[in-house]
């Protein structure tokens, strides 16, 4: 997993001491890969909708379905949850949770402060993911801030497709393309299914984890950053090795990972209440 951080960094990031990004800039336009006739112009990225946590990078985010009216989710990492990294076969479902985040803006400038109600869901198995309920709407959000949530994709990423991983922790993008798909992802004790794998340019970091992974051409979320191999070392802690159907492994050290996120739609129902059972929902149950 890309370490979660703590302390001093995160307090100099809440007096608005911003890390000037090393290889990206804010809003910056990324150019669509391919070229036809009539060129669709893709969205500028930027950080509205991102935000910091304590230890990690997170995003407000919504379904096609979602109303203004109903409370607002934040994305980020299983492994980011306060209660520390759930076991394999865990679920966190439904519990109390009073976590904050900083939201950002398209500058990346915090402009408030979002409070949690609850971990809706997190886990560590077959994916890495967190989402948070939040005590606000989306309409109390946009009026307070002028700042609309992000949209998850509901189709798988594909392969080629020009991202962009924002980070609100370090105020950081890091732009490159969907390198292909892994079958298995193991790091530790843990197993990720169909994980994407970045192009080299993606060099994420710790404190990245959580990050939304954003498709340039559309501005929906296609997945979320959560790991890469730092040392070279074959499925250990921070260092997950690739397992193909045959059971051949493969180690890429400094490529860094995603989990999608398209398979969290169907499982959100009227309310953005998650219901394990609705049709199409194949997330891990507790």
């Amino acid at each position: 997993m890309k370490k979660p951080l703590v302390g001093a960094l995160f307090t100099v990031l809440l007096l608005g001491a911003g890390i000037a990004p090393a290889t990206a800039v804010a809003g910056h336009d990324v150019a669509s890969a391919g070229t036809v006739k009539t060129k669709l112009r893709p969205k500028a990225v930027n950080f509205a909708g991102t935000v910091a946590l304590s230890n990690c990078s997170g995003s407000v985010v919504r379904t096609p379905g979602s109303q203004p009216t109903d409370p607002a989710l934040v994305l980020s990492n299983g492994h980011c949850m306060e209660s520390g990294f759930p076991g394999p076969g865990e679920v966190v479902f439904d519990q109390p949770s009073t976590r904050s985040f900083t939201l950002l803006n398209a500058s990346g400038s915090g402009v408030g402060t979002l409070r949690a109600s609850k971990i809706a869901y997190g886990t560590m198995t077959d994916t890495d993911i967190s989402v948070y309920q939040l005590t606000r709407t989306y309409a109390q959000i946009e009026s307070s801030y002028g700042i609309k949530a992000l949209e998850l994709n509901t189709a798988h990423p594909v392969q080629g497709t020009a991202i962009t991983v924002v980070s609100g922790y370090w105020k950081r993008t890091y732009a490159c393309n969907v390198d292909g798909f892994v079958y298995r992802l193991k790091e530790g004790e843990w197993t990720w299914k169909d994980s994407v794998r970045y192009t080299p340019a993606c060099q994420t970091i710790g404190g990245t984890s959580g990050s939304p992974v954003i498709d340039n051409a559309t501005g929906k979320v296609v997945a979320v950053n959560n790991t890469g191999n730092e040392d070279g070392q074959q499925c250990t802690d921070n260092n997950p090795c690739e397992v193909d159907e045959s059971g051949n492994v493969t180690v890429r050290q400094g490529i860094n990972y995603a989990q999608e996120t398209y398979g969290i739609v169907p499982c959100i129902g009227a309310g953005n209440k998650f219901d394990l059972n609705r049709p199409g929902c194949a997330l891990p149950k507790p």
